[in-house]
């Protein structure tokens, strides 16, 4: 690795080999363009730190993971239930990926499967269409039922049982949707699964 010329180069490259990064971006107080060298990991040396979300030291060297952005959003396109949906799992499909930054969706098993450690945001709104029934929706995590959602009214033609949570997730938990109680057999075009990366830990 070639050292940068900035103020603490020694300090930003003992950090980013103590971090095992092989990419530093220094940049002067008056520069505009920042050096870059090989590496997956950022360390940014400014005599003025943003407060972007970086993890920021006392010597003004911010530090951000590179891939970071993660970010999903699926729906339901057609109102007929797969036929995996009368199998034991009870997982609840999507068949359209709008968002999928990072890749961490996976679309046939409508799974999120976390890359790093951190705090998630997750949203649902699964539809009911032409049912009578009670519908109970759980998001799971990792096989474990972490908040629920239900649509019961029986007196319109659509309903959405929806919910949200923040969660805190270590590196390759999986989250995914669970038909707890009811069918969606009148059908659930529209429906909806989002999550993101609020911040890694």
């Amino acid at each position: 690795m070639v050292p940068a010329r900035c103020p603490g180069t020694c300090a930003v490259l003992a950090l980013a080999l103590f971090l095992g990064c092989g990419v530093v971006l220094c940049s002067g107080q008056n520069d505009t363009e920042p050096i870059v060298l090989e590496g997956k990991c950022l360390v940014v040396c400014d005599s003025n730190p943003s407060s972007d979300g970086a993890v920021t030291s006392s010597l003004g060297i911010s530090v951000r993971s590179a891939g970071a952005k993660v970010a999903f959003s699926a729906v339901r396109g057609t109102n007929h239930e797969p036929s995996e949906m009368s199998n034991t799992s009870m997982i609840i499909y999507f068949d359209q990926v709008l968002v999928n930054i990072g890749n961490h969706f996976d679309l046939k098993a409508s799974v999120f499967q976390a890359p790093k450690r951190g705090i998630y945001s997750f949203s649902f709104h699964v539809v009911k269409a032409y049912n009578r029934q009670t519908i109970q929706v759980n998001l799971m995590q990792n096989d474990h039922e972490v908040i629920s959602a239900f649509a019961g009214d029986q007196d319109v033609t659509r309903e959405a049982a929806s919910n949200g949570v923040l969660l805190m997730m270590e590196r390759d938990d999986r989250v995914y949707l669970k038909l707890e109680r009811g069918t969606l057999m009148g059908g659930w075009k529209f429906s909806t699964f989002s999550g993101f990366l609020v911040f890694p830990l």
